[in-house]
């Protein structure tokens, strides 16, 4: 996310309904201060949709694991959400798998088209700013390779049964809320004419109460549910895709769709405080956030005072030194891997702690310059009574992503290459034609005497990594439950040197931020968190399940 975008969704509160549930409600002033988490005995999802939690929620309880229900989830957010992730995305996806008791990551973020020419989007070329963001910005889709390989792996329901709701929510439709209506009337008018027809009426679009549906997207998946992945990477949908990119001048070929393939990779991870914290490894840029527990973790967070001068300050030092290292170190592990040894060593923190003035803000000096776009993606978590797990980051890059739609297909193609790092030329996180994409997301989980106890993430672009550190520390140093974390007040990092504060954080803590020398800007809301936890019996059997929405979104947490 960039300092022109900032201008997010007015925040939404969250309450408990029941005993099993927790939805949003809008209008509360002090959102999180009536909330408690959705509880549940058997099995935890938690989306930012309701329908698209209600259909894990469906898997689950017809017998289906984490695994199951994951897919179901990610593919119907891709009908209720469907400017947020989908078939034309990425993600990263970290699984534990309880009878191996092993966490692994699934990565979807693919590789750059070979094609791709990285001047394109850099001056002097003409449009180099439109080059960022339209077809030239698409990059090679993997969210279907993804949740095939996930439910090869580990799937136990048959794979047309997992897309099932989602087909329904395309064919019949579904209530737009006002939430998704502002979305779509921020984008309308750079949407083709074709979609303009069902996410439109009388050449205006939908508004909040009206129903989009989406016939092409339903027949698109029902091609997947019967033909897998392979329809999409090399079969009808990529031909189209093809075509489509070719008719726009875009780099992305049917070639790179068949070469793409969703890989399999090792967390990294760090001790905080005796819990494990397991985020993904490169190529996705979730180590910031772990230099980030790490600096924090040589001060007292709990002495300094939830959300006080003192700890927001220290935050905001330590976030950019974490920002600095992503621009330093990001790069393919195949090609430049950043050196985690050394990042997440204690000898590191120490050394960067060390420098931090405690009672002024210092300069934030960037080893190159910088350039992205603003954050659109979502995060969900599901868990099952077997103990498994699944945090999952999806995306499209920005809203609606490219906001270009092969015709025929109800398919949003992801815009993902505006979320490199043009300049200078052949810098770590430039274009790099046929590298692997560097993406931002942190899905994460905290092992407590071994099994996993919490797990979370959000949306938010360059955010991402900034605001998961300060819903752990919420839990982890302050005791707040999931609702509780997810619905305090954040900061963030936002080049070139602003340090962005929700409003629901005193404004005498701002003032007091800026006279300690942050340029502090006020924000509505950071991220659209999504999280759970797991407590186990004497024999390590899952017992009890809490779960959480954001209440800056219209998420749905609910147990069973």
């Amino acid at each position: 996310m960039t300092g022109t975008a900032l201008a997010l969704i007015a925040a939404i509160t969250v309450v408990g309904i029941g005993a099993f549930s927790c939805v949003p409600r809008e209008g509360s002033a002090n959102p999180g201060a009536e909330q408690r988490p959705a509880v549940g005995t058997t099995g935890m999802v938690s989306s930012a949709h309701p329908l698209a939690t209600e259909a894990g929620l469906d898997i689950l309880q017809a017998g289906g694991t984490a695994f199951d229900a994951a897919v179901a989830i990610a593919a119907a957010l891709n009908v209720v959400e469907p400017m947020m992730s989908g078939i034309g995305g990425y993600g990263t996806i970290l699984v534990y798998d309880a009878s191996a008791g092993q966490t692994r990551i699934l990565n979807s973020s693919g590789r750059i088209p070979a094609a791709v020419d990285s001047d394109v989007y850099r001056p002097p070329t003409p449009d180099y700013l439109e080059n960022r963001r339209g077809a030239k910005a698409v990059s090679t889709p993997g969210n279907v390779n993804a949740w095939e390989a996930m439910h090869r792996q580990y799937g136990t329901m048959e794979w047309p049964e997992l897309l099932k709701p989602a087909i329904a929510h395309a064919d019949t439709g579904f209530v737009v809320s006002e939430r998704t209506a502002s979305m779509i009337a921020r984008s309308f008018d750079e949407f083709p004419d074709h979609t303009k027809r069902f996410y439109g009426v009388n050449g205006r679009p939908l508004r909040a109460g009206e129903r989009l549906m989406q016939k092409d997207l339903a027949r698109s998946l029902r091609l997947i549910a019967e033909g897998g992945a392979r329809v999409l990477h090399g079969g009808e949908l990529g031909q189209a895709i093809d075509a489509a990119m070719r008719e726009a001048g875009g780099f992305l070929s049917l070639q790179d769709m068949i070469e793409n393939e969703a890989e399999w990779w090792e967390p990294i991870s760090i001790d905080y405080r005796g819990y494990e914290v397991l985020a993904a490894s490169p190529p996705a840029n979730a180590f910031p956030a772990l230099v980030r527990l790490g600096m924090m973790s040589r001060f007292e967070p709990a002495s300094l005072g939830h959300n006080t001068v003192a700890y927001l300050h220290r935050y905001a030092e330590v976030t950019k030194h974490a920002f600095w290292t992503r621009l330093r170190y990001a790069g393919d592990p195949d090609i430049q891997p950043p050196p985690l040894d050394m990042l997440l060593s204690e000898e590191y923190w120490e050394e960067q702690v060390a420098r931090i003035d405690p009672d002024r803000a210092t300069p934030f000096e960037p080893p190159t310059s910088f350039s992205g776009g603003d954050g659109q993606t979502t995060h969900f978590v599901v868990a099952d009574h077997w103990g498994n797990v699944v945090s999952a980051t999806q995306t499209l890059g920005n809203l609606f992503g490219s906001r270009i739609m092969p015709e025929g297909t109800g398919i949003w193609l992801n815009n993902s290459l505006a979320y490199c790092t043009f300049e200078p030329k052949g810098n770590p996180m430039d274009a790099h034609a046929g590298r692997r994409k560097l993406s931002g997301d942190v899905p994460v989980i905290v092992m407590r005497d071994g099994r996993p106890w919490i797990a979370l993430g959000t949306p938010g672009g360059h955010t991402i990594g900034q605001t998961v550190p300060q819903m752990l520390m919420n839990m982890i140093d302050f005791g707040m439950n999931i609702h509780e974390a997810l619905a305090a007040g954040r900061i963030s990092f936002i080049e070139p040197d602003v340090i962005a504060v929700e409003r629901r954080i005193p404004a005498e803590v701002h003032d007091a931020l800026r006279a300690l020398g942050h340029s502090v800007r006020a924000v509505s809301s950071l991220g659209n968190a999504h999280g759970l936890t797991i407590e186990y019996d004497d024999g390590g059997v899952p017992v009890r399940f809490t779960g959480a929405a954001d209440p800056r979104g219209g998420g749905l947490a609910k147990g069973y």
